[in-house]
């Protein structure tokens, strides 16, 4: 699936090219050409923006981008995760077109700033793309990147407490302990988000198949991490709830 920039800000940019030329051919005055030259600069950020090179490019292989300084295949053993993610909306406005942000994986070679963070769990992320700037709708790329990413791809614009409505307060977010001899925290804390993700709207196969995967025997031990006891129990609350949790008809 390759993205298609939206031009409809090209228009804006050219009217204010052009109304910024009129006014210096038709009103040498100092207030006209003030207005003249805010036009011109307006006009011409507008435009140059709207013309930069643009490629995004949903493949097997990975991402083949030409954006947020990137000029090549991020392949998808670069990529931890991709979320799309919903900004909360301005005071008085609409809501904020939804972007996508890229969690580099362990040996990713990217190299720009991440800048953004991860609506899942805080992560560092680099902004890849704000769908406003792109013709296709954020549903058709969310179905692209969860056919596609090979698990990779994380669906943010709802929240995850209000999917998980009506669940036990024992499966909600954790807070674990800090502790001198405990779990790897990037362990635990990927683990964790798969297993609330899964109960929140995977399918009956999805979830058994991450209640398998909630083994505290696979995780690491490191010399500042969480606490294992808080960890082991929590882990425990969440296979029960992903054993009863009942299957959710298709929509």
């Amino acid at each position: 699936m390759e993205l298609r920039r939206n031009r409809r800000s090209l228009a804006l940019g050219v009217l204010l090219l052009a109304f910024g030329v009129s006014l210096l051919l038709g009103s040498p005055g100092m207030g006209a050409s003030i207005f003249a030259g805010a036009a011109l600069l307006t006009g011409g950020w507008i435009t140059a923006r709207s013309l930069r090179p643009f490629r995004f490019r949903i493949g097997p292989d990975g991402l083949d981008l030409r954006v947020a300084g990137l000029n090549r295949l991020v392949s998808w053993a670069e990529i931890d995760t991709i979320v799309l993610g919903q900004p909360a909306r301005a005071a008085a406005a609409g809501p904020a077109a939804p972007s996508l942000l890229l969690v580099p994986g362990v040996g990713s070679t990217i190299d720009r700033p991440l800048v953004g963070r991860s609506p899942v769990d805080d992560r560092p992320a680099l902004v890849l793309l704000n769908l406003a700037d792109v013709r296709e709708s954020a549903d058709e790329v969310a179905a692209e990147l969860t056919r596609i990413s090979g698990g990779r791809f994380t669906d943010a614009r709802r929240n995850r407490a209000e999917l998980r409505e009506g669940q036990p307060e024992t499966v909600s977010e954790p807070v674990f302990d800090t502790v001198l001899r405990g779990y790897f925290k990037n362990m635990v804390d990927d683990l964790v988000r798969r297993g609330l993700d899964a109960l929140a709207s995977g399918t009956a196969a999805q979830r058994q198949a991450v209640r398998a995967e909630l083994d505290p025997t696979t995780l690491t031990v490191a010399l500042r991490g969480y606490d294992m006891g808080q960890v082991d129990a929590y882990l425990e609350r969440l296979s029960a709830a992903l054993a009863n949790e009942p299957e959710r008809p298709a929509e």
